[in-house]
Protein backbone atom coordinates (compact mmCIF):
# COMPACT_ATOMS: atom_id res chain seq x y z
CA UNK A 1 0.00 0.00 0.00
CA UNK A 2 1.39 3.64 -0.52
CA UNK A 3 2.70 5.91 2.32
CA UNK A 4 0.54 7.65 3.85
CA UNK A 5 -2.46 5.57 2.42
CA UNK A 6 -6.07 4.50 4.22
CA UNK A 7 -8.19 1.46 3.38
CA UNK A 8 -12.27 0.95 4.31
CA UNK A 9 -12.14 -2.48 3.29
CA UNK A 10 -15.96 -2.47 4.01
CA UNK A 11 -16.42 0.18 0.55
CA UNK A 12 -14.03 -1.44 -1.35
CA UNK A 13 -11.95 2.46 -1.56
CA UNK A 14 -8.23 3.02 -0.77
CA UNK A 15 -7.62 6.79 0.36
CA UNK A 16 -3.75 8.11 0.06
CA UNK A 17 -3.67 10.83 1.75
CA UNK A 18 -0.90 13.56 2.37
CA UNK A 19 0.84 13.50 5.95
CA UNK A 20 0.21 16.70 8.49
CA UNK A 21 3.17 15.94 10.87
CA UNK A 22 5.42 18.51 9.70
CA UNK A 23 6.22 20.20 6.34
CA UNK A 24 5.65 18.98 3.13
CA UNK A 25 6.42 19.06 -0.41
CA UNK A 26 3.31 20.19 -2.84
CA UNK A 27 1.76 17.07 -4.74
CA UNK A 28 0.85 16.60 -8.34
CA UNK A 29 -0.95 13.59 -10.14
CA UNK A 30 0.05 13.22 -13.60
CA UNK A 31 -2.27 11.45 -15.63
CA UNK A 32 -0.91 8.93 -18.35
CA UNK A 33 2.63 7.80 -18.74
CA UNK A 34 3.70 8.35 -22.30
CA UNK A 35 6.17 10.11 -23.33
CA UNK A 36 4.46 14.11 -22.10
CA UNK A 37 3.70 12.15 -18.63
CA UNK A 38 7.11 11.03 -18.03
CA UNK A 39 8.86 14.06 -19.19
CA UNK A 40 6.11 16.26 -17.35
CA UNK A 41 7.02 14.42 -14.10
CA UNK A 42 10.86 14.40 -14.41
CA UNK A 43 9.95 18.41 -14.66
CA UNK A 44 8.26 18.92 -11.85
CA UNK A 45 10.53 16.17 -9.76
CA UNK A 46 13.20 18.93 -10.49
CA UNK A 47 10.98 21.57 -9.31
CA UNK A 48 10.79 20.17 -5.65
CA UNK A 49 7.21 18.39 -5.90
CA UNK A 50 6.47 14.87 -5.36
CA UNK A 51 4.96 13.53 -8.24
CA UNK A 52 2.43 10.38 -8.64
CA UNK A 53 2.31 9.25 -12.46
CA UNK A 54 -0.70 7.02 -13.42
CA UNK A 55 -0.76 5.07 -16.32
CA UNK A 56 -3.92 2.57 -17.48
CA UNK A 57 -1.85 -0.10 -19.15
CA UNK A 58 0.91 -2.04 -17.79
CA UNK A 59 4.04 -0.19 -19.21
CA UNK A 60 5.29 3.71 -19.47
CA UNK A 61 6.24 5.15 -23.16
CA UNK A 62 3.07 5.20 -25.00
CA UNK A 63 4.34 4.85 -28.73
CA UNK A 64 7.69 4.65 -27.54
CA UNK A 65 8.36 1.20 -27.03
CA UNK A 66 10.72 -1.95 -28.18
CA UNK A 67 10.75 -5.61 -28.16
CA UNK A 68 13.16 -8.22 -29.52
CA UNK A 69 12.93 -9.70 -32.81
CA UNK A 70 15.40 -12.52 -34.77
CA UNK A 71 17.90 -11.66 -31.97
CA UNK A 72 17.61 -7.91 -32.40
CA UNK A 73 16.53 -5.12 -29.91
CA UNK A 74 13.79 -3.18 -32.34
CA UNK A 75 11.93 -0.14 -31.73
CA UNK A 76 8.10 -0.66 -31.81
CA UNK A 77 7.00 3.12 -32.71
CA UNK A 78 9.14 6.03 -33.04
CA UNK A 79 12.51 4.91 -34.48
CA UNK A 80 14.34 8.36 -34.66
CA UNK A 81 13.38 12.31 -33.77
CA UNK A 82 13.95 15.22 -35.53
CA UNK A 83 17.89 16.87 -35.23
CA UNK A 84 16.01 20.73 -36.22
CA UNK A 85 15.75 20.97 -32.19
CA UNK A 86 18.37 20.34 -29.38
CA UNK A 87 15.45 18.99 -27.49
CA UNK A 88 15.50 15.38 -27.88
CA UNK A 89 19.37 14.85 -28.06
CA UNK A 90 19.75 17.29 -25.09
CA UNK A 91 17.15 15.03 -23.00
CA UNK A 92 19.42 11.94 -23.99
CA UNK A 93 22.42 13.37 -22.79
CA UNK A 94 20.87 14.36 -19.51
CA UNK A 95 19.83 10.81 -19.13
CA UNK A 96 23.18 9.35 -20.09
CA UNK A 97 22.67 8.31 -23.40
CA UNK A 98 24.63 11.22 -25.36
CA UNK A 99 26.71 8.75 -26.77
CA UNK A 100 24.78 6.72 -28.43
CA UNK A 101 23.09 9.39 -30.39
CA UNK A 102 23.74 8.24 -34.10
CA UNK A 103 22.75 9.64 -37.75
CA UNK A 104 21.11 8.09 -40.43
CA UNK A 105 23.13 6.54 -43.45
CA UNK A 106 23.07 9.83 -45.76
CA UNK A 107 22.03 7.76 -48.87
CA UNK A 108 18.58 8.89 -47.94
CA UNK A 109 15.35 7.68 -48.91
CA UNK A 110 13.31 7.45 -51.80
CA UNK A 111 9.97 8.69 -53.29
CA UNK A 112 7.40 5.95 -55.22
CA UNK A 113 5.21 7.87 -57.70
CA UNK A 114 2.22 6.29 -59.42
CA UNK A 115 3.02 4.53 -63.12
CA UNK A 116 2.86 1.22 -64.58
CA UNK A 117 6.35 0.65 -64.18
CA UNK A 118 6.88 0.78 -60.18
CA UNK A 119 10.86 0.62 -60.93
CA UNK A 120 11.02 3.74 -63.35
CA UNK A 121 8.39 5.68 -61.25
CA UNK A 122 10.54 5.26 -57.97
CA UNK A 123 12.77 8.37 -57.57
CA UNK A 124 15.59 9.84 -54.80
CA UNK A 125 13.60 11.98 -52.39
CA UNK A 126 15.35 15.75 -52.64
CA UNK A 127 16.58 16.44 -49.71
CA UNK A 128 16.88 20.21 -49.91
CA UNK A 129 13.61 22.61 -48.55
CA UNK A 130 11.15 21.54 -45.57
CA UNK A 131 8.37 18.54 -45.66
CA UNK A 132 8.85 18.09 -49.79
CA UNK A 133 8.70 21.96 -50.44
CA UNK A 134 11.52 22.79 -52.70
CA UNK A 135 13.87 25.40 -52.10
CA UNK A 136 14.99 25.49 -55.73
CA UNK A 137 11.72 23.70 -58.16
CA UNK A 138 14.16 23.84 -61.15
CA UNK A 139 17.13 21.65 -59.44
CA UNK A 140 17.93 18.86 -61.10
CA UNK A 141 16.63 16.25 -58.54
CA UNK A 142 12.99 18.15 -58.27
CA UNK A 143 12.89 18.08 -61.78
CA UNK A 144 13.47 14.26 -61.91
CA UNK A 145 10.74 14.43 -59.66
CA UNK A 146 7.57 16.75 -61.04
CA UNK A 147 8.79 16.93 -64.86
CA UNK A 148 9.36 20.03 -66.74
CA UNK A 149 6.18 21.13 -67.18
CA UNK A 150 5.80 21.03 -63.05
CA UNK A 151 9.48 22.77 -62.48
CA UNK A 152 7.96 25.57 -65.08
CA UNK A 153 4.36 26.02 -62.72
CA UNK A 154 6.60 25.40 -59.56
CA UNK A 155 9.05 28.68 -60.83
CA UNK A 156 5.77 31.43 -60.60
CA UNK A 157 6.39 30.93 -56.94
CA UNK A 158 9.80 33.28 -57.75
CA UNK A 159 7.04 35.84 -59.18
CA UNK A 160 3.31 35.78 -57.68
CA UNK A 161 2.44 38.20 -55.21
CA UNK A 162 2.44 36.63 -51.68
CA UNK A 163 -1.21 38.09 -51.04
CA UNK A 164 -2.95 37.21 -48.28
CA UNK A 165 -1.62 33.55 -47.48
CA UNK A 166 0.89 35.05 -45.10
CA UNK A 167 -1.37 36.21 -42.80
CA UNK A 168 -5.13 34.82 -43.21
CA UNK A 169 -6.00 31.90 -40.45
CA UNK A 170 -6.93 28.42 -41.18
CA UNK A 171 -4.42 27.81 -44.20
CA UNK A 172 -3.63 24.13 -45.07
CA UNK A 173 -0.32 23.14 -46.14
CA UNK A 174 -2.12 21.89 -49.19
CA UNK A 175 -3.89 24.87 -50.37
CA UNK A 176 -0.19 26.79 -49.78
CA UNK A 177 1.60 24.36 -51.76
CA UNK A 178 -1.26 24.65 -54.30
CA UNK A 179 -1.24 27.98 -55.06
CA UNK A 180 2.56 28.85 -55.00
CA UNK A 181 3.78 25.68 -56.70
CA UNK A 182 1.01 23.86 -58.54
CA UNK A 183 -0.16 20.31 -58.28
CA UNK A 184 3.08 18.23 -59.17
CA UNK A 185 4.88 19.68 -56.16
CA UNK A 186 2.07 18.69 -53.74
CA UNK A 187 1.35 15.48 -55.12
CA UNK A 188 4.69 14.54 -56.08
CA UNK A 189 6.96 15.70 -53.00
CA UNK A 190 5.08 17.34 -50.38
CA UNK A 191 2.23 14.77 -50.22
CA UNK A 192 3.95 11.34 -49.96
CA UNK A 193 6.34 13.32 -47.28
CA UNK A 194 3.22 14.37 -45.29
CA UNK A 195 1.71 10.77 -45.33
CA UNK A 196 4.94 9.42 -44.41
CA UNK A 197 5.38 11.81 -41.34
CA UNK A 198 1.70 12.30 -40.20
CA UNK A 199 -0.34 10.06 -42.13
CA UNK A 200 -2.50 12.85 -43.59
CA UNK A 201 -3.75 14.32 -46.37
CA UNK A 202 -1.92 17.65 -46.69
CA UNK A 203 -4.99 19.50 -46.90
CA UNK A 204 -5.96 18.94 -43.58
CA UNK A 205 -3.01 19.87 -42.01
CA UNK A 206 -2.59 23.18 -40.40
CA UNK A 207 0.46 24.44 -41.99
CA UNK A 208 1.18 26.87 -39.25
CA UNK A 209 1.56 23.59 -36.67
CA UNK A 210 3.30 20.80 -39.25
CA UNK A 211 6.07 24.31 -40.17
CA UNK A 212 5.98 26.65 -38.05
CA UNK A 213 7.26 30.16 -39.18
CA UNK A 214 7.58 29.12 -42.95
CA UNK A 215 4.37 31.64 -43.92
CA UNK A 216 5.81 34.26 -41.69
CA UNK A 217 9.30 33.96 -43.70
CA UNK A 218 7.60 33.59 -47.16
CA UNK A 219 5.92 36.73 -45.96
CA UNK A 220 9.15 38.47 -45.57
CA UNK A 221 10.94 37.30 -48.50
CA UNK A 222 8.38 36.81 -51.38
CA UNK A 223 8.28 33.18 -52.20
CA UNK A 224 8.05 30.01 -50.47
CA UNK A 225 10.69 28.23 -52.09
CA UNK A 226 13.08 30.91 -50.37
CA UNK A 227 11.00 30.40 -47.53
CA UNK A 228 11.36 26.89 -47.42
CA UNK A 229 15.00 27.36 -48.22
CA UNK A 230 15.81 29.63 -45.34
CA UNK A 231 14.29 27.45 -42.49
CA UNK A 232 16.37 24.81 -44.01
CA UNK A 233 19.80 26.45 -43.87
CA UNK A 234 18.50 27.75 -40.30
CA UNK A 235 18.49 23.85 -38.78
CA UNK A 236 21.55 22.56 -37.36
CA UNK A 237 23.92 21.13 -39.80
CA UNK A 238 24.00 17.31 -40.42
CA UNK A 239 20.97 14.62 -40.78
CA UNK A 240 17.41 15.95 -40.22
CA UNK A 241 16.66 13.31 -37.78
CA UNK A 242 18.94 11.48 -35.42
CA UNK A 243 18.29 7.99 -33.98
CA UNK A 244 19.96 5.94 -30.75
CA UNK A 245 22.54 2.90 -31.19
CA UNK A 246 20.27 0.01 -29.73
CA UNK A 247 17.12 2.28 -30.62
CA UNK A 248 14.67 5.07 -28.89
CA UNK A 249 12.95 2.95 -26.63
CA UNK A 250 15.71 3.53 -24.54
CA UNK A 251 14.63 7.40 -23.80
CA UNK A 252 11.75 5.27 -22.34
CA UNK A 253 13.47 2.96 -20.08
CA UNK A 254 15.80 5.96 -18.48
CA UNK A 255 13.20 8.36 -17.73
CA UNK A 256 11.33 5.58 -15.78
CA UNK A 257 14.53 4.36 -14.33
CA UNK A 258 14.85 8.27 -13.65
CA UNK A 259 11.83 9.11 -12.04
CA UNK A 260 11.96 5.85 -9.97
CA UNK A 261 15.41 6.44 -8.53
CA UNK A 262 14.08 10.22 -7.51
CA UNK A 263 11.11 9.37 -5.39
CA UNK A 264 8.35 9.32 -8.07
CA UNK A 265 5.04 7.02 -7.32
CA UNK A 266 4.85 5.50 -10.55
CA UNK A 267 1.48 3.35 -11.41
CA UNK A 268 0.73 1.09 -14.24
CA UNK A 269 -3.19 -0.48 -14.22
CA UNK A 270 -4.73 2.87 -13.08
CA UNK A 271 -7.53 3.78 -14.61
CA UNK A 272 -8.51 6.95 -13.66
CA UNK A 273 -12.76 7.59 -13.48
CA UNK A 274 -12.87 11.24 -12.49
CA UNK A 275 -11.03 14.28 -11.15
CA UNK A 276 -12.25 16.80 -9.08
CA UNK A 277 -11.69 19.93 -7.17
CA UNK A 278 -12.56 21.70 -4.24
CA UNK A 279 -11.57 24.81 -2.45
CA UNK A 280 -7.78 23.87 -2.41
CA UNK A 281 -7.22 20.02 -3.97
CA UNK A 282 -7.95 17.93 -6.17
CA UNK A 283 -9.12 13.99 -5.92
CA UNK A 284 -8.28 12.13 -8.35
CA UNK A 285 -10.20 9.00 -8.44
CA UNK A 286 -8.86 5.52 -9.77
CA UNK A 287 -9.74 1.66 -10.40
CA UNK A 288 -7.11 -0.66 -9.97
CA UNK A 289 -7.54 -4.34 -9.51
CA UNK A 290 -11.63 -3.73 -8.68
CA UNK A 291 -10.31 -1.17 -5.71
CA UNK A 292 -11.53 2.50 -5.91
CA UNK A 293 -8.72 4.57 -4.88
CA UNK A 294 -8.98 8.19 -4.43
CA UNK A 295 -5.29 10.39 -4.09
CA UNK A 296 -5.24 14.20 -3.03
CA UNK A 297 -3.43 16.31 -4.29
CA UNK A 298 -2.58 20.29 -5.06
CA UNK A 299 -2.08 19.38 -8.70
CA UNK A 300 -3.14 17.82 -11.85
CA UNK A 301 -1.79 17.60 -15.09
CA UNK A 302 -3.33 15.74 -17.50
CA UNK A 303 -0.76 13.47 -19.93
CA UNK A 304 -3.65 11.06 -21.76
CA UNK A 305 -4.24 11.42 -25.44
CA UNK A 306 -6.81 13.74 -26.49
CA UNK A 307 -10.42 12.09 -26.39
CA UNK A 308 -9.64 10.40 -23.02
CA UNK A 309 -8.04 13.43 -21.41
CA UNK A 310 -11.44 15.61 -22.57
CA UNK A 311 -13.66 12.68 -21.30
CA UNK A 312 -12.20 12.78 -17.92
CA UNK A 313 -12.20 16.67 -17.27
CA UNK A 314 -15.49 17.53 -19.21
CA UNK A 315 -17.25 16.75 -16.01
CA UNK A 316 -15.49 19.52 -14.18
CA UNK A 317 -15.26 21.44 -17.65
CA UNK A 318 -18.65 21.19 -19.90
CA UNK A 319 -17.96 23.60 -22.06
CA UNK A 320 -14.72 21.09 -23.13
CA UNK A 321 -16.86 19.05 -24.36
CA UNK A 322 -16.81 20.75 -27.78
CA UNK A 323 -13.58 20.19 -28.19
CA UNK A 324 -13.50 16.64 -28.13
CA UNK A 325 -11.10 15.83 -31.01
CA UNK A 326 -12.46 13.56 -34.03
CA UNK A 327 -11.09 9.76 -33.89
CA UNK A 328 -7.50 9.73 -35.45
CA UNK A 329 -5.99 6.88 -37.54
CA UNK A 330 -4.17 3.75 -36.29
CA UNK A 331 -1.12 2.12 -37.87
CA UNK A 332 0.37 -1.01 -38.35
CA UNK A 333 3.79 -1.96 -38.33
CA UNK A 334 5.24 -4.86 -40.22
CA UNK A 335 8.90 -5.99 -39.30
CA UNK A 336 10.47 -8.35 -41.74
CA UNK A 337 13.55 -9.82 -40.70
CA UNK A 338 15.01 -11.64 -44.49
CA UNK A 339 17.82 -13.17 -45.59
CA UNK A 340 18.15 -11.36 -49.18
CA UNK A 341 22.08 -10.14 -49.89
CA UNK A 342 20.63 -8.51 -53.10
CA UNK A 343 19.59 -5.32 -50.52
CA UNK A 344 23.27 -5.24 -49.06
CA UNK A 345 23.40 -2.72 -52.57
CA UNK A 346 20.27 -0.63 -50.67
CA UNK A 347 18.98 -0.31 -53.79
CA UNK A 348 16.15 2.44 -52.73
CA UNK A 349 18.78 4.15 -50.08
CA UNK A 350 17.34 4.08 -46.44
CA UNK A 351 13.81 3.50 -47.18
CA UNK A 352 10.34 4.90 -49.57
CA UNK A 353 7.64 7.23 -48.67
CA UNK A 354 4.93 6.22 -51.06
CA UNK A 355 2.47 8.47 -52.70
CA UNK A 356 -1.09 7.65 -52.92
CA UNK A 357 -2.49 6.21 -56.09
CA UNK A 358 0.27 3.42 -56.40
CA UNK A 359 -1.58 0.69 -57.62
CA UNK A 360 -0.44 -2.30 -56.13
CA UNK A 361 1.07 -1.15 -52.81
CA UNK A 362 -1.11 -1.02 -50.27
CA UNK A 363 1.94 0.17 -47.82
CA UNK A 364 2.23 4.30 -47.35
CA UNK A 365 5.86 3.79 -46.59
CA UNK A 366 9.18 1.30 -45.99
CA UNK A 367 11.66 1.59 -43.72
CA UNK A 368 14.78 -0.47 -44.54
CA UNK A 369 16.10 -0.07 -41.08
CA UNK A 370 19.85 -2.15 -41.89
CA UNK A 371 20.05 0.50 -44.85
CA UNK A 372 19.32 3.63 -42.67
CA UNK A 373 21.18 2.72 -39.03
CA UNK A 374 24.98 1.10 -39.20
CA UNK A 375 24.50 0.24 -35.72
CA UNK A 376 21.97 -1.98 -36.98
CA UNK A 377 23.91 -3.32 -40.23
CA UNK A 378 26.58 -3.88 -37.97
CA UNK A 379 24.64 -6.39 -36.05
CA UNK A 380 22.74 -7.82 -38.69
CA UNK A 381 25.83 -8.74 -40.97
CA UNK A 382 25.90 -9.11 -44.71
CA UNK A 383 22.70 -10.65 -46.51
CA UNK A 384 20.63 -9.99 -43.61
CA UNK A 385 18.54 -7.68 -43.11
CA UNK A 386 15.43 -4.93 -41.19
CA UNK A 387 12.47 -3.89 -43.27
CA UNK A 388 9.78 -1.76 -41.36
CA UNK A 389 6.36 -1.66 -43.84
CA UNK A 390 3.73 0.83 -42.01
CA UNK A 391 0.21 0.39 -43.41
CA UNK A 392 -2.53 3.27 -42.39
CA UNK A 393 -3.68 6.42 -42.76
CA UNK A 394 -5.92 9.23 -42.59
CA UNK A 395 -8.82 8.74 -45.50
CA UNK A 396 -8.44 5.04 -45.07
CA UNK A 397 -11.73 3.03 -45.51
CA UNK A 398 -12.65 -0.42 -43.61
CA UNK A 399 -11.62 -2.13 -47.15
CA UNK A 400 -8.21 -0.44 -47.28
CA UNK A 401 -5.16 -2.71 -45.47
CA UNK A 402 -4.34 -1.08 -41.85
CA UNK A 403 -4.86 -1.28 -38.33
CA UNK A 404 -8.24 -3.81 -38.67
CA UNK A 405 -6.67 -6.07 -41.23
CA UNK A 406 -5.32 -9.61 -40.00
CA UNK A 407 -1.80 -10.52 -38.73
CA UNK A 408 -1.85 -13.01 -42.50
CA UNK A 409 -2.79 -10.55 -44.75
CA UNK A 410 -0.82 -7.53 -43.42
CA UNK A 411 2.11 -10.22 -43.68
CA UNK A 412 2.00 -11.06 -47.06
CA UNK A 413 0.72 -7.56 -48.19
CA UNK A 414 4.24 -6.95 -46.75
CA UNK A 415 6.01 -9.00 -48.84
CA UNK A 416 4.89 -7.80 -51.90
CA UNK A 417 4.95 -4.57 -51.16
CA UNK A 418 8.85 -5.13 -50.20
CA UNK A 419 9.38 -6.65 -53.66
CA UNK A 420 7.50 -4.17 -55.27
CA UNK A 421 9.09 -1.00 -53.93
CA UNK A 422 13.06 -2.41 -53.55
CA UNK A 423 12.79 -3.88 -56.71
CA UNK A 424 13.72 -7.63 -55.47
CA UNK A 425 11.54 -10.33 -55.12
CA UNK A 426 11.00 -11.48 -51.14
CA UNK A 427 9.47 -14.29 -50.67
CA UNK A 428 8.51 -16.25 -47.19
CA UNK A 429 11.07 -18.50 -47.97
CA UNK A 430 13.60 -15.16 -47.04
CA UNK A 431 12.06 -14.19 -43.74
CA UNK A 432 13.83 -15.39 -41.27
CA UNK A 433 11.14 -13.53 -38.17
CA UNK A 434 8.71 -11.20 -38.46
CA UNK A 435 5.71 -9.45 -36.81
CA UNK A 436 3.03 -7.20 -36.55
CA UNK A 437 2.62 -4.08 -33.86
CA UNK A 438 -0.62 -1.90 -34.07
CA UNK A 439 -0.53 1.53 -32.24
CA UNK A 440 -4.62 2.47 -31.98
CA UNK A 441 -5.14 6.24 -32.75
CA UNK A 442 -1.86 7.24 -32.00
CA UNK A 443 -1.74 9.51 -34.95
CA UNK A 444 -2.84 12.64 -33.64
CA UNK A 445 -2.54 15.46 -36.79
CA UNK A 446 -2.71 19.00 -36.50
CA UNK A 447 -5.72 20.02 -38.86
CA UNK A 448 -6.61 22.86 -40.14
CA UNK A 449 -7.69 25.40 -37.19
CA UNK A 450 -5.33 23.43 -34.61
CA UNK A 451 -3.39 26.59 -32.78
CA UNK A 452 -6.80 28.31 -32.30
CA UNK A 453 -8.77 24.76 -31.32
CA UNK A 454 -5.49 24.08 -28.73
CA UNK A 455 -6.02 27.99 -27.52
CA UNK A 456 -9.29 27.49 -26.55
CA UNK A 457 -8.81 24.04 -24.68
CA UNK A 458 -5.65 26.01 -23.08
CA UNK A 459 -7.91 28.90 -21.82
CA UNK A 460 -10.78 26.53 -20.78
CA UNK A 461 -8.09 24.65 -18.60
CA UNK A 462 -7.27 27.52 -17.05
CA UNK A 463 -10.31 29.31 -16.82
CA UNK A 464 -10.87 26.09 -14.36
CA UNK A 465 -7.83 26.45 -12.46
CA UNK A 466 -3.92 27.07 -13.14
CA UNK A 467 -3.39 24.26 -10.82
CA UNK A 468 -4.65 21.85 -13.64
CA UNK A 469 -2.56 21.54 -16.63
CA UNK A 470 -2.87 19.58 -19.92
CA UNK A 471 -0.24 18.50 -21.94
CA UNK A 472 0.18 15.69 -25.03
CA UNK A 473 0.74 15.04 -28.89
CA UNK A 474 -2.60 15.90 -29.58
CA UNK A 475 -2.03 19.25 -28.68
CA UNK A 476 1.53 19.66 -29.02
CA UNK A 477 2.00 17.88 -32.30
CA UNK A 478 3.41 15.03 -33.20
CA UNK A 479 6.71 13.94 -32.96
CA UNK A 480 9.15 14.21 -30.22
CA UNK A 481 10.40 17.13 -30.33
CA UNK A 482 7.01 18.67 -29.96
CA UNK A 483 5.87 16.55 -27.11
CA UNK A 484 8.84 16.57 -24.60
CA UNK A 485 9.06 21.09 -24.93
CA UNK A 486 4.63 21.09 -24.54
CA UNK A 487 5.01 18.62 -21.28
CA UNK A 488 7.87 20.85 -19.80
CA UNK A 489 6.40 24.07 -21.05
CA UNK A 490 2.94 22.81 -18.50
CA UNK A 491 4.76 21.01 -16.17
CA UNK A 492 7.05 24.19 -15.46
CA UNK A 493 3.56 26.54 -15.65
CA UNK A 494 2.18 23.91 -13.10
CA UNK A 495 5.11 24.42 -10.48
CA UNK A 496 5.10 27.94 -10.59
CA UNK A 497 1.00 28.48 -10.13
CA UNK A 498 1.86 25.97 -7.22
CA UNK A 499 4.12 27.74 -5.73
CA UNK A 500 1.74 31.31 -5.99
CA UNK A 501 -0.98 29.19 -3.95
CA UNK A 502 -1.41 28.92 -0.37
CA UNK A 503 -0.28 24.96 1.07
CA UNK A 504 -2.90 24.04 3.59
CA UNK A 505 -1.60 20.72 5.92
CA UNK A 506 -3.62 18.25 3.70
CA UNK A 507 -4.68 18.47 0.10
CA UNK A 508 -7.63 16.48 1.49
CA UNK A 509 -8.69 19.68 3.35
Amino acid sequence: MPKGARTDAAAGVQEDVALTQGPRPRTVVVIGGGMAGLVAARTLLAQGLHVTLLERSGRFGGTVDGRMLGGFQLDSGAESFSTRSATVSALAAELGLGDRIVSPDATGAWVQLPGKDLQASAQPLPSSGVLGIPADPSAPAITAVIGRAGALRAALDRVLPVGSLATRKKVSLGELVRTRMGEEVLTRLVAPVAGGVFSADPDDLDVDSVAPGLRVTMGRLGSLGAAAGALREAAPAGAAVGGLVGGIAQLRDALVEQLQADGADLRTGEQVSSVARSASAWTVTTEHSGLTRRIAADGVLVATEGRAAVDLLAPAIPTLAAERPDPVPGVALVTLIVDVPELDARPRGTGVLVARGVEGVAAKALTHSTAKWAWLRDQAGPGSHVLRLSFGRVGDTPADVGLASDDDVLYQHALADASSLLGVPIGAADVLDWDVVRWAGALPHASVGHRERVARIRALVAEESRTLGITGGWLAGTGLVAVIDDARARAKALASALADAPLTGDPTD
